[in-house]
């Protein structure tokens, strides 16, 4: 029987938990200052279960620090949508080849046997350099974690999960293809490009088991890594007079997992705030 042109008035009513009996991971999930811990806060709120990924040690190297892995998680499971739903956690280094893989396994496990939503928030910080500075090493690191592993996980996720309505793939990018790009960092700017690049091909090539691809930029946004004069430029180029919070890509990340976004994908969607290069 074909679809009605038009939804139902209760079709067109918003479901409070739309991602109720949803399974997902978000990896890079390590401080509460962060946008992955915003992100699972969000999906945790519309009703998913949520796998937190965390590698403290990165953190700890940065110079913002590292959180603690059980506040997070508590923080998390405060925002539960649906007192059914679960959040777990668990460590894993995403530059080991084999922990993309491990790590999808492990979550579908802690939350009952699948996985619908995949958020992959994580990144290489530091190590990387302008065009002179740069090494092998530094875009090998680079490379390791900020690209391959993503492919990894997307291509685990695949796998794992039967051809079925709600399947979801988010990725990060960084606005490395906008005005001047990012000439600081050239090896964090080349592995997301290519994670933009790719986007469109993942999306067709995932569209026949039911996932939809998109990968977003969330533009500058406030998790504590700059400070001073260098925090105060930077605000000074939003028009609303603001950073972005890591709740603002959130929002929009969330929305992708629920079922309105259904018809989005293939997309790089840049969320700024109107942020002026």
């Amino acid at each position: 029987m074909p679809r009605l042109p038009h939804p139902s008035p209760e079709e067109l009513r918003r479901d409070p938990l739309p991602l109720r009996g949803r399974t997902a991971l978000v990896t890079g999930a390590s401080r509460r200052a962060g946008i992955g811990h915003a992100v699972a806060r969000r999906l945790a709120a519309y009703g998913a279960s949520v796998c937190l990924h965390h590698h403290v040690p990165h953190d700890a190297d940065m110079p913002w620090g590292a959180d603690r892995p059980e506040d997070v998680l508590e923080s998390v499971r405060g925002a539960l949508g649906d007192p059914e739903a679960r959040v777990v956690a668990g460590p894993g280094d995403l530059a080991d080849p084999a922990m993309p893989g491990e790590l999808v396994a492990r979550a579908a496990e802690a939350l009952g046997g699948r996985l619908d939503i995949l958020v992959a928030n994580h990144a290489q910080s530091g190590s990387d350099g302008s065009l002179d500075e740069i090494d092998a090493a530094m875009l090998d690191r680079h490379w390791a974690v900020d690209t391959r592993s993503v492919l990894l996980l997307v291509q685990a996720h695949a796998r794992l999960r039967p051809p079925a309505p709600g399947g979801r793939v988010v990725m990060m990018t960084s606005g490395q293809d906008i005005a001047s790009g990012m000439p600081g960092e050239i090896a964090y700017a080349l592995q997301k490009g290519a994670l933009a690049s790719i986007t469109r091909s993942l999306a067709t090539t995932l569209a026949e088991r039911a996932i939809t691809v998109n990968t977003v930029n969330p533009g500058p946004v406030d998790t504590g890594y700059l400070t001073g004069e260098a925090y105060e430029a930077v605000e000074a180029c939003f028009p609303a007079g603001r950073w972005g919070m890591p709740d603002d890509p959130a929002r929009l990340i969330a929305w992708l997992a629920t079922d309105e976004a259904e018809w989005v994908t293939g997309q790089v969607i840049d969320s700024e705030g109107g942020f002026r290069r």
